[in-house]
């Protein structure tokens, strides 16, 4: 199975990319599932189908699915919004607001996660499309496994001794519901199933995240920042989609100083993205919506290329925490260099790294924009940069 997560800054057109991609692949004979975790659902407007909380065939081998975050509520969690109802309407908030309540912010992206484990231990398909939230949400969902992995190592032992021995006295006290063993073990459930995600997410030859971008500054330099986090968090992306070019066949007047802006941009991207490989759609002359379009889409991105294919092997570049835990050191492909012609500049989040005449910019994550880089030296073709 391979599991594709398409993610990019809002408006960018990675619905489009995502549900091309998913046509493509139905299409070459993979039995094919495109599932949306964005709140805000276009995956149905981008089909011109209607989708609901469970897989929708839609096409031959193709299925769509917008996750509804009620609905995985009640499927997956529902002994654990039980209890947090029963404490809400106990402290005297209205039943029905109870309820509402207890669908806790984060939600979401928990249902988009743990819809990716159930298909992935169904079996049913050969390939599983996500079509994620716009980037900021996407990062908080990647980030959920490492979260529950602390909570379960650090926090969830002390809490369910604690509520063992308080339980007894507080029935003398108070007739405020006390969560029971059941709802510990479903809580201790979730916790397993996002560990199990990360593993699934973090290996390179059953999983990948690719970003979709135009050729726009403040979209590349997002889409910058989204990439150097999943090489925080160890997530591995094998491709950029560059969205909306204008092909060079068009003449108008009217998209000239727009075609030499994207042109600049392009440039950028190919130096901030060495050595992803970069494919590209062209601006259509039409809406992409529908199956017509989408293939007209699928073509112009994939040509004769498989989509389910691994696009590139390892890491071009990894944020990993120092030995004695106060800082990172940031790896980069740099073959062939010498340390003689190496320079470093930091403004801001950016970090400018000179090689004789070649120069990379690199939008750095918030973990390391507050520390100050140092020690940089080469081992063995990477370029290690310490941040403390």
């Amino acid at each position: 199975m391979r599991i594709l997560l398409y993610t990019g800054k809002g408006g960018v057109g990675k619905t489009s990319v995502a549900a091309a991609t998913a046509l493509r692949l139905s299409q070459l004979g993979y039995r094919t599932v495109i599932l949306s975790t964005d709140t805000a659902h276009s995956l149905s407007d981008s089909l011109d189908l209607p989708l609901g909380p469970e897989p929708v065939e839609v096409a031959a081998n193709l299925w769509g699915q917008e996750v509804d975050v009620l609905h995985e509520v009640d499927n997956n969690w529902g002994k654990v919004q039980g209890y947090m109802a029963r404490l809400f309407a106990w402290q005297g908030m209205q039943e029905v607001m109870a309820a509402e309540m207890t669908v806790l912010p984060g939600s979401e992206e928990l249902a988009g996660l743990l819809r990716i484990v159930s298909h992935h231990d169904a079996g049913k398909f050969d390939v599983v499309i996500v079509d994620c939230a716009p980037t900021a949400e996407t990062l908080r969902l990647l980030s959920f496994p490492e979260m529950a992995e602390w909570w379960l190592e650090k926090i969830f032992p002390i809490q369910k001794r604690a509520t063992k021995v308080l339980r007894p006295v507080m029935r003398m006290m108070t007739d405020m519901p006390m969560p029971g063993d059941e709802i510990f073990d479903s809580v201790k459930h979730l916790m397993e199933q996002l560990e199990r995600i990360r593993t699934i997410l973090a290996n390179p030859q059953e999983s990948a995240v690719r970003i979709v971008l135009n050729a726009e500054k403040m979209v590349v330099k997002e889409a910058q920042r989204t990439y150097t986090y999943l090489n925080l968090f160890g997530y591995p992306t094998d491709l950029i989609v560059c969205n909306r070019v204008i092909p060079q066949e068009v003449n108008d007047p009217y998209f000239a100083a727009w075609k030499e802006s994207q042109q600049r941009y392009r440039g950028l991207i190919d130096e901030a993205f060495s050595p992803l490989p970069i494919l590209t759609a062209p601006f259509f002359d039409q809406e992409v919506v529908g199956l017509t379009m989408l293939g007209r889409m699928a073509e112009a991105v994939y040509g004769d290329r498989d989509p389910a294919a691994v696009f590139f092997a390892g890491q071009a570049q990894s944020v990993l925490p120092l030995a004695k835990g106060k800082g990172y050191v940031l790896s980069l492909p740099l073959p062939l260099a010498e340390k003689s012609d190496i320079d470093l500049k930091q403004a801001g989040d950016e970090l400018i790294i000179q090689v004789g005449f070649y120069k990379r910019n690199i939008i750095l994550p918030r973990v390391l924009t507050a520390l100050k880089p140092h020690g940089a030296r080469l081992e063995d073709g990477r370029l290690l940069i310490n941040f403390s």
